[in-house]
């Protein structure tokens, strides 16, 4: 049997037995069972992870410290776990805070990739929260302008409940698209459109290959770098996470990432009742 084989497996299969093995590594059931699934949706995106469990950059079992700052204000270490299970256990706080005092805030640092942003958005939104969330990331951009690679690409999200069906959800990166599309075009041998990337000297490219070693470009050229490096502000500065270049890179196995994060929960009906919210917003 050729080596390079490939084998298709369902999403469900997958899930199923990643969280089988995060089991075994010494994660609880039910972390694992959230792991897995967020582990899939990930790897569907061409993020992996387990490699930087077995090489033990990433924590499978974290000592979760989180330090009330505040009624309203909360710090969590994450303690180099998965930034999936440290993610969802600082939102839940932020909303629990929210629920009482009509918001809630948490910084994160020592934490990881945590995926998806909108994931923490919808949880917030099964609870009647309006949410924002911040990230950093390992630098894969410059600053307009610029040829250094200061600057991540991680996503801004934000949500806000409605009487429609679908409520307000936005995830948005300051890039012009993720660096983990050109490297499924580099993986393929396909080449990237226009506009995507610069290879390591600034020069255009459409080469994938050439695009990986250099940088995604940022939307609009000044406003995605700014809204980069309000990310960096919000939760790699503010957080005492790494920042400004010093976050991990998640593809290379060489040290931890110490991402940051900030998650803001908000109670609408401190404003307003929250149908009059939903119903103004859903107008």
């Amino acid at each position: 049997m050729s080596s390079s084989q490939t084998f298709y497996i369902a999403p469900d299969a997958a899930a199923s037995f990643t969280a089988a093995l995060l089991q075994k590594a010494g994660l609880p059931r039910d972390q694992a069972a959230l792991m897995a699934a967020c582990l899939v949706k990930a790897d569907l995106r061409g993020v992996q992870y387990m490699d930087r469990v077995t090489s033990g950059l990433v924590n499978p079992t974290p000592v979760l410290q989180l330090r009330e700052k505040t009624p309203v204000a909360a710090h969590l270490d994450g303690d180099n776990g998965f930034g999936f299970i440290v993610a969802t256990r600082a939102m839940q706080d932020a909303i629990n805070r929210a629920q009482t005092y009509g918001i809630g805030i948490v910084t994160v640092n020592h934490s990881n990739h945590f995926g998806m942003a909108a994931t923490y958005v919808l949880q917030a939104l099964d609870q009647g929260m309006i949410s924002l969330v911040f990230t950093n990331s390992s630098a894969q951009m410059a600053p307009f302008g610029g040829r250094e690679t200061l600057l991540g690409t991680s996503p801004f999200a934000a949500g806000a409940p409605s009487k429609n069906e679908v409520p307000y959800i936005l995830d948005m990166a300051p890039s012009v698209v993720a660096k983990g599309k050109i490297r499924r075009a580099a993986l393929r041998g396909e080449d990237i459109p226009p506009g995507w990337a610069v290879d390591k000297d600034g020069n255009p490219t459409t080469d994938a290959n050439k695009a990986m070693d250099g940088m995604v470009v940022p939307i609009c050229g000044p406003k995605g770098s700014g809204i980069a490096i309000l990310m960096d502000i919000m939760s790699g500065v503010l957080s005492g996470a790494a920042f400004g270049g010093e976050v991990g890179n998640q593809y290379k196995e060489s040290k931890p990432q110490n991402v940051g994060h900030c998650f803001i929960a908000i109670k609408p009906d401190v404003f307003m009742s929250s149908d009059d919210f939903r119903a103004r917003n859903g107008s």
